[in-house]
């Protein structure tokens, strides 16, 4: 069998970043993937939803890690590159081979993804477990917990990934949760109860975050010609965060889950 020349495969890159501060721990050189399957209503990117456009470019491993090299004196001891989207577990193969590279050069790999791509199938157990073999941390934004208000928030179901957050449970990889807060969309206290209650049933979180809806990305909804539904909606007051977060109980996460797990 002909031996794979990972530094060859190739992705969709929509676009870099070079000295990302909210991907992962440290300073991360974050790639962009082109292509998502949600629409969740508050997306900041939806120029990376189509799988191809005149905005992404086909790269090879090679390319992009040879770029994200020449930043590697910003990263310390703690930096890294993220991969992020758009999905990027969509093109989970480019991903496997950067991720495979960068560890031989002793570089910190994040995967920044919603986990919609898992499917619960040996076959596809055999293709995740290549790359989380490669992974030190995910970073899995749950976008909510209710399954009908997952549908009316992103236009796809959430089973599968809430099923992918058990599975990097039981596989005990490292994994920040984040969720987005959206006044009046994704600030539900019965939600926000009912999420808290499922993270803290996962044994491997690290961490777990708000991130207070904002609308930075409003202008490329108008650009692109989509309507944007939560044209008005301002980002959420210090109140409504701070109840999400005791309600989630995500202040002091670590000590809440090990009164939790013993």
């Amino acid at each position: 069998m002909t031996e794979i020349d990972y530094g060859q495969v190739t992705g969709m890159v929509h676009s870099t970043e070079s000295f990302g501060s909210v991907d992962g721990p440290g300073i991360r050189f974050v790639i962009f993937m082109q292509g998502c399957k949600l629409r969740c209503q508050y997306c900041h990117n939806p120029d990376t939803w189509a799988m191809e456009t005149n905005m992404s470019q086909e790269r090879t491993v090679d390319d992009v890690l040879n770029e994200a090299l020449r930043y590697r004196h910003f990263w310390g001891k703690n930096g890294g590159i993220t991969v992020s989207g758009g999905e990027a577990m969509l093109q989970i193969d480019f991903i496997t081979a950067l991720f495979i590279k960068a560890k031989e050069l002793g570089i910190h790999c994040t995967l920044d993804t919603c986990g919609f791509a898992y499917r619960p199938t040996p076959e596809y157990h055999k293709i995740v477990d290549k790359l989380l073999a490669v992974t030190d941390l995910v970073l899995l934004d749950i976008k909510e917990i209710n399954p009908e208000q997952h549908l009316f928030v992103t236009r796809q179901p959430n089973k599968n990934i809430l099923l992918f957050a058990q599975y990097l449970s039981d596989k005990g990889i490292p994994v920040w949760i984040r969720h987005v807060l959206v006044p009046g969309l994704t600030d539900i206290d019965e939600h926000l109860i009912e999420l808290g209650e499922f993270v803290a049933t996962l044994k491997n979180v690290d961490k777990f975050e708000i991130l207070p809806y904002h609308t930075l990305g409003e202008f490329k909804w108008h650009e692109l010609g989509i309507p944007y539904t939560l044209e008005g909606v301002k980002p959420p007051t210090k109140e409504r965060v701070q109840n999400a977060k005791k309600l989630m109980h995500t202040e002091n996460y670590k000590d809440y889950m090990t009164r939790v797990h013993g």
